[in-house]
């Protein structure tokens, strides 16, 4: 399933394959967290701007329109009209960031909606038969996020729970993909590493979860408010305890920055909001680091975002016009800002891929860490 096709140091390009097609790895997910990308992006501009896989959010999609409605609609592929991978996160972190109220037990976490409040009940089998129903090509192990920061004690309890989940969510996954009424019966299961900036205990957690075989392997539970020392210290020390042979997954990460320094460290796949939500309030990522179009200085600049880029905003719109929508609310606005975002995020991805070919990446890491770090 998943093929390294050069290493360059502990950056590696690689293939994973899938029922829905080919990941070429270091990969960045576009998130769709409701099934479609923010800024009335379409599944046809996914295609145009580069994306691979598009990654879309089981509690959101759960709560609405509901599971059972897009299993009716024959699964998201259809629902969405995109052949290509899509990853379904586990819900885990939602029900842990945006319940309130809530409380969790052996068997899972009972929290309120926060649409209407009604009480819902969440655990490793619930999770994996929402993604089944939603008929995802990856979907992930549900597991419990900590806090930042959290106690020795706490972090030790809350990593156990979430190794008896994941063996609960891998035999539900096996019974499912055996079922005749199935849509998606290769649908694939990635756990979760936890652990906080606890070492020994992301390390011991890692070994643990290697021991299960399961389809990849992720690291949660970053970016939650440790320093980015701490974060890449965490990545470089975990990784190598993750088995060898399967894709490694930083969720929720992050910056351009981030991207590069976690692909030296051995990271393969990424997702983040920051592309859309960047791009929503006039924030553009260029190869002389980030803009920000509401700034005056734009307002009369017929230069594209960024000279000889290929995306739909920069080969027919000038800067002026973007911000001047902008600044109008109008959504062509956003709905250009974000074309452009995600398809510098997976056209450095292309670049990542090929210097590791080429065993250039460190090379590459350093000019494009030090043209990025520009802008205003």
């Amino acid at each position: 399933m998943f093929k390294v096709i050069n290493r360059d140091g502990r950056a590696r390009s690689g293939e994973f394959h899938t029922v829905h097609g080919v990941i070429k790895t270091p990969v960045f997910m576009n998130v769709g967290t409701l099934a479609a990308i923010k800024g009335a992006v379409s599944t046809m501009d996914l295609k145009e701007i580069k994306t691979q896989v598009e990654l879309s959010n089981t509690y959101h999609l759960h709560v609405r329109p509901s599971d059972k409605v897009v299993y009716e609609m024959g699964g998201l592929h259809k629902f969405m009209n995109w052949d290509k991978p899509i990853l379904t996160d586990s819900g885990g972190f939602q029900v842990f960031s945006l319940a309130g109220l809530r409380k969790i037990k052996e068997e899972g976490v009972y929290f309120n909606s926060h649409i209407d409040g009604r009480k819902i009940f969440m655990g490793p089998e619930e999770s994996m038969q929402i993604q089944s129903n939603l008929a995802s090509t990856i979907a992930m192990a549900f597991d419990e996020c900590p806090p930042h920061p959290a106690t020795r004690e706490y972090m030790m309890d809350s990593v156990n729970r979430t190794t008896r989940w994941l063996k609960r969510c891998k035999n539900e996954m096996n019974r499912l993909n055996s079922l005749e009424r199935t849509i998606n019966k290769n649908q694939m299961l990635f756990g979760i590493n936890q652990g906080g900036v606890y070492e020994d205990i992301r390390i011991e957690h890692a070994k643990q979860i290697a021991e299960l075989d399961l389809d990849g392997y992720a690291l949660g539970g970053l970016a939650v408010g440790e320093s980015h020392e701490e974060m890449y210290n965490i990545i470089e020390k975990t990784v190598p305890y993750l088995p060898d042979n399967k894709p490694v997954y930083l969720m929720g990460v992050g910056t351009p920055a981030n991207i590069l320094e976690a692909v030296d460290r051995g990271v393969d796949f990424f997702d983040c909001v920051y592309p859309a939500r960047n791009g929503i309030h006039g924030h553009a990522y260029t190869n002389n680091g980030k803009i920000n179009l509401m700034n005056a200085m734009y307002e009369t600049d017929d230069r594209p975002i960024e000279e000889g880029c290929q995306c739909p905003a920069c080969k027919n719109y000038s800067r002026a016009y973007i911000r001047h929508l902008l600044k109008a609310k109008e959504m062509l606005g956003l709905r250009l800002m974000v074309l452009h975002n995600l398809y510098f995020y997976n056209t450095m991805m292309e670049e990542i891929r090929e210097a590791i070919d080429l065993n250039k990446y460190q090379e590459y890491k350093k000019e494009k860490l030090e043209k990025i770090s520009g802008g205003n």
